[in-house]
């Protein structure tokens, strides 16, 4: 019983409108219909018909009068003597055929709510046959009356028949209506905005964009929440540069001790044990810059305007200078986005050396998706075993000794080019190349 209502509460839901200013107008419009609905009913079940059937009634009695004042046998001086007392009088203008029959057409009358009333009333009233005329003339109806000697026509004015309070009633409650609904539209646009503006900062500074401090308006709920955006930016921030600046003075502090390593053991002449220092040296210079590179990925720059396709063509070039082989295409000429610049050339730098260390062949696709930029790196290498493609973007994790033997990596090349790509609001996701290898996807939001 329940999955049938809620497939029902489902299909609601999905055509209400998405955004919350769409909503909130909604939430003040559906009640405001729903009064104009309910007033509109009572105004035309018991305002509306009430007056028109006494309009009716009115009219029906002055036929009636007309009809028992008329002489019998019936004398057309004096008939016209009645009829105009009651021109003068009455507003119906009234005349006499002599000998003739109403046609037998039902279809002339009952058109309307004004014939329904005014063919009830006459039934009443005048108690003979009758026809009503209400598409003839413009701005009067006809009314037919059967009497013995012929058939007694009268001519009422339209206005006499229908209440023109109608239109003005109708028009005053669009009107109002339109009117409460133009201020409440912009009453709420003037809630949404601060909204919107709080979304767009927060999504800014999760792409690593530049940020200034958030301007408190709007509801005081509104404002609570940019406080607390502001607050979290500020905690962040300072996390952030706190790390970093740890992370390079440890760093930095590490390039004296192992500077004056090397030159002691360049002293001490050639030895097998001496040569394996050497090597040991090397890994922990290679590290410490390795933890530089880190920093600077955290670091201080600035975002700018890059066009992503003249970095991406800028890392090919120096990688096809150093001998690898790397096709590269791109669907655009140029796409600029607010990147660190440097950071970037260093995520992507990353990515390819990577693969140009493993594979023999590279093939680089840039492409625009919507809403981002896709990089998509593939290569002919040995690739990374799925349980492991999520372990490889640890720091300092390694699949086996014998790679970072051959290569001398460090393990935190792909953990430093997700880390640049996500503080852009984009990602780096791994999978199968389809020239047997590992494919690199680097998303950047545009």
């Amino acid at each position: 019983m329940l999955t049938p209502l809620r497939a029902f509460l489902a299909e609601v839901e999905a055509m209400l409108p998405r955004s919350l200013l769409g909503r909130s107008i909604m939430i003040i419009v559906t009640p405001v219909v729903l009064l104009q609905v309910v007033s509109a009913w009572v105004f035309y079940d018991s305002h509306w018909n009430t007056v028109t059937r006494r309009l009716a009634q009115s009219v029906a009695g002055d036929i009636a009068a007309a009809i028992q004042l008329m002489p019998h046998p019936i004398s057309q001086e004096r008939a016209q003597r009645i009829f105009r007392v009651a021109d003068a009088t009455m507003r119906v203008n009234f005349s006499f055929k002599l000998g003739e029959i109403l046609p037998n057409d039902p279809t002339i009358m009952r058109q309307n709510l004004v014939d329904r009333q005014l063919s009830d009333a006459l039934e009443s009233r005048v108690e003979r046959p009758f026809i009503i005329d209400s598409r003839s003339l413009q701005n009067q109806v006809e009314i037919h009356v059967q009497l013995p000697e012929g058939v007694l026509q009268a001519v009422v004015e339209r206005r006499r028949l229908f209440s023109s309070t109608t239109y003005v009633f109708f028009l005053w409650m669009l009107g109002t209506s339109l009117v409460l609904l133009s201020m409440a539209t912009l009453f709420m646009r003037g809630q949404v905005r601060p909204i919107k503006r709080l979304a767009q900062a927060a999504d800014d500074f999760g792409k690593g964009r530049d940020v200034g401090e958030f301007v408190l308006d709007g509801a005081a709920e509104v404002e609570v929440a940019g406080r607390a955006f502001n607050q979290m930016r500020n905690r962040i921030r300072r996390q952030m540069q706190q790390r970093t600046e740890m992370l390079a003075g440890v760093s930095h502090d590490l390039r004296t001790p192992l500077t004056r390593m090397k030159l002691q053991l360049a002293m001490m002449g050639q030895s097998p044990a001496i040569e394996d220092l050497k090597r040991d040296v090397d890994d922990m210079e290679r590290m410490v810059n390795a933890y530089l590179a880190f920093a600077r990925g955290e670091g201080t720059e600035q975002p700018t305007a890059t066009d992503i396709v003249a970095a991406v063509e800028d890392v090919v070039s120096g990688a096809r200078r150093d001998g690898a082989r790397i096709g590269f295409a791109a669907t655009d000429s140029a796409i600029t986005v607010p990147l660190r610049r440097d950071a970037f050339r260093r995520a992507v730098a990353n990515i390819v050396g990577n693969a140009q260390r493993y594979a023999g062949r590279i093939e680089i696709a840039l492409n625009r998706r919507r809403g981002s930029v896709e990089i998509v790196v593939d290569d002919d290498g040995p690739g990374v075993p799925k349980d492991s493609r999520e372990d490889v973007f640890k720091p300092f994790f390694r699949l086996d000794a014998s790679r970072n033997e051959e290569t001398g990596g460090t393990g935190l090349g792909l953990t430093i080019a997700r880390d640049i790509l996500r503080s852009h609001g984009g990602d780096l996701t791994l999978g199968d190349s389809p020239l047997g290898g590992l494919r690199a996807v680097l998303r950047v939001p545009v």
